[in-house]
C-alpha cells in the first residue's frame, strides 16, 4: 500500500472517531469534514510510510478494541483522564518530540507571524485565552500513539533535523496549498491584510 492509500485510510478512521467524540458543547469543526481532512492530511503528508503504516495499525487496533483515540486525545487535553503512557522511555520520547516541534513552531512564528497568529497559543504559560495550547494538544495526541509509531515518527523528525529542515513548515506548506495559496508567504500576507482591515 502506498503513502496516498495509507493516508486515505487513516483519514477515514480518524474522521469516524472525530465525529463521535462526545463534546460538552456543540463543536462546529466536527461537521467540517473538508477542513478536518485538509488539516490532518497536511500532517501525514510529511510522515514516512513506516510511520503511516504503524499509525494506521494503531487506529485499526483501537477501533477493534472499541477505543476512540480522538476521544482519548481530547480527554487528555482537558486532564479528564490519566496519562495514556506510563513507560518512562516513552514519556521521554514524547517530551523530545514536543521540544523539537515547539522549536519548529517558534521558527514558523518568526517567519510567518500573521499566519501563525491565527493558530493556537504556543504553550500554556501566560496563555489567558482559554484556548488549548499547541504544546498541550501535541502532547495529548502523541500519547495516543503506540511506541512503534512514536519511534518511527521520532526517526522521521530526526532525519529532518539532521538536514536542517523544519517539518512544521512542510506541514503548513501542504496545508496552505490545499487551501488555495501558492506559498506560505502568500498565506502570511493574506493573513496580515485581513488583520489590518
Amino acid at each position: 500500500m502506498d503513502a496516498r492509500s495509507l493516508v486515505s485510510q487513516i483519514l477515514d478512521i480518524e474522521l469516524e472517531m472525530f465525529k463521535s467524540v462526545p463534546a460538552r458543547y456543540p463543536v462546529s469543526c466536527q461537521d467540517d469534514e473538508e477542513g478536518f481532512r485538509i488539516m490532518r492530511a497536511a500532517q501525514f503528508a510529511v510522515w514516512s510510510e513506516d510511520t503511516l503504516r504503524s499509525y494506521l495499525q494503531d487506529l485499526e487496533a483501537a477501533r477493534q478494541a472499541d477505543r476512540n483515540l480522538m476521544t482519548l486525545k481530547y480527554a487528555r487535553m482537558e486532564d479528564l483522564v490519566a496519562p495514556l503512557q506510563n513507560n518512562v522511555e516513552i514519556t521521554e520520547l514524547i517530551e523530545e518530540i514536543v521540544l523539537i516541534q515547539l522549536q519548529w513552531q517558534r521558527e514558523m512564528e518568526a517567519r510567518y507571524p500573521a499566519l501563525m497568529a491565527r493558530g493556537r497559543p504556543m504553550t500554556d504559560d501566560g496563555n489567558g485565552t482559554g484556548e488549548t495550547s499547541f504544546e498541550r494538544y501535541l502532547r495529548a495526541e502523541l500519547e495516543t500513539y503506540s511506541p512503534v509509531t512514536l519511534t518511527n515518527l521520532f526517526r522521521d523528525i530526526v532525519a529532518r533535523q539532521v538536514k536542517g529542515e523544519n517539518m512544521t513548515e512542510e506541514i503548513y506548506e501542504h496545508m496552505v496549498k490545499a487551501l488555495g495559496y501558492s506559498s506560505l508567504v502568500e498565506a502570511d500576507e493574506n493573513a496580515r491584510r485581513q488583520t489590518t482591515q
